[in-house]
């Protein structure tokens, strides 16, 4: 089991205060030109696109498909020409699906340039292969790659599992398809940013000098406790607010790399010790992470797997629900669980700190960079079902007892991950750094 760690510091070479860098662009060119690609634009750059394009400077930003401009923000579009090869090597088609979306933007750009567009900064995310040939189009350009994690076949989320099959030459061979697409950006990028301490320790280690840890950022004047939130399904007859006895799980997909078969398993005992609680949970039937099942879904196995045991009058399950929706949830749980294997932390536990959520989760790597056990939050090992009933009966029991570590989650979210005190700034002073100034 790992033993709880201190909380790493996001904050090097990072002033104090956001406004210290109000002016801290003044000093580079009049205006510089800014590029951002993203399969799904603006993606994880949405803040820093608002930010720069706030200081003037020129911002175009590349996407695939359908792209929607925002006001003042000049987005293009580029579409796949085709598919994989037909009985392509198996083990080569995952490179492949990198190469092909990796041409297609190239020759995007190629336009972009021949329009006379020419970027002083491009910055990418290069996990579908986008950031292939930026470099051979822009040469002089400096390249920045966010790079969320990179692959390995053990000790990390790969294999983390035992219920699930050992790590097989297939899956070695996949994981070499997709770093081979993340180390060629790793060698092309100027600068790379890991959003998390644990998340850039993935990366080789000969990448050090380049990165930076900055996180995307998290508007905690949005996210924040409302003793007013409610949130009410006429359908089932049900309406919550702060005080009441609720418990949360949410994920992007109810999938495993997520937890959501250890937080079921622990949900018939809960039930049974909390006749008023309810449950809400939030998250699709589809899959994000990993291997999907050989059929249905996840959200249905495991959910048949206790079925008989849970009252499903006090289980709701949400779905996918707007970003207002999800907010309000954390703004009134009581408890709110997170789980996942060693991989990318989710924004979502965050801005649940930031509203005021007492989190339990997991004691594994990404976590441990935001949650001390018993300080602003609650942890445990992420197998452990029994002890994740027993910690969720004792908040559900004794809330009032917590509300300590709901203050100070907040004051972490504040502290390390605040969007205008602390990544704004670090991105400033990055963008101070590929300026030359």
């Amino acid at each position: 089991m790992q033993q709880d760690m201190p909380l790493l510091d996001f904050n090097s070479n990072v002033v104090s205060s956001f406004h210290d860098y109000q002016n801290l662009l003044v000093g580079f060119k009049s205006q510089m030109k800014l590029l951002f690609v993203h399969q799904n634009f603006p993606g994880q750059f949405k803040h820093l696109v608002r930010f720069c394009q706030a200081k003037g400077h020129e911002v175009v930003g590349l996407g695939a498909g359908k792209v929607v401009e925002a006001e003042g923000i000049r987005a293009l579009s580029y579409t796949l020409e085709r598919g994989n090869t037909p009985g392509i090597h198996s083990w080569a088609q995952e490179f492949e699906s990198k190469v092909i979306r990796g041409e297609a933007c190239a020759l995007a750009l190629q336009r972009l340039k021949t329009s006379g567009f020419e970027p002083d900064i491009v910055f990418a995310h290069p996990g579908w292969g986008e950031a292939l040939f930026i470099k051979a189009i822009y040469p002089r350009a400096k390249l920045v790659c966010l790079m969320e994690y990179y692959y390995r076949p053990d000790g990390q989320d790969l294999g983390f599992d035992p219920e699930f099959p050992g790590v097989s030459l297939e899956d070695q061979a996949r994981l070499a398809s997709k770093n081979a697409n993340l180390l060629l950006a790793m060698e092309a990028m100027d600068y790379g940013v890991s959003p998390t301490p644990w998340q850039a320790s993935t990366l080789p280690s000969w990448v050090g000098n380049k990165l930076r840890v900055i996180h995307e950022g998290i508007d905690t004047d949005l996210c924040k406790p409302d003793p007013s939130a409610r949130i009410a399904l006429p359908s089932r007859g049900v309406g919550i607010r702060p005080g009441d006895e609720v418990l949360t799980f949410v994920a992007r997909n109810l999938e495993p790399v997520r937890g959501y078969h250890i937080f079921m398993r622990a949900l018939p005992e809960i039930m049974a010790r909390r006749p008023k609680a309810k449950i809400f949970i939030v998250g699709g039937d589809g899959v994000s992470y990993g291997r999907a099942p050989e059929s249905g879904s996840y959200r249905e196995r495991y959910l048949r797997e206790v079925a008989g045991q849970l009252d499903p009058q006090r289980v709701f399950f949400l779905g996918k629900i707007q970003y207002k929706v999800f907010l309000q949830l954390m703004q009134i749980t009581r408890c709110h669980v997170y789980l996942t294997y060693p991989f990318v932390l989710s924004w979502s536990v965050l801005e649940a700190m930031s509203a005021g959520a007492l989190v339990i989760g997991s004691r594994t790597a990404p976590v441990m960079d935001a949650i001390k056990d018993g300080s602003n939050g609650l942890l445990l090992d992420f197998f452990d079902v029994a002890g994740l009933a027993e910690r969720v009966c004792d908040v559900l029991a004794n809330s009032d007892r917590y509300d300590g570590m709901r203050a100070a989650a907040r004051q972490t979210v504040l502290e390390h991950f605040d969007l205008e005190s602390v990544c704004l700034p670090a991105y400033a002073r990055l963008l101070e750094d590929c300026a030359g100034y």
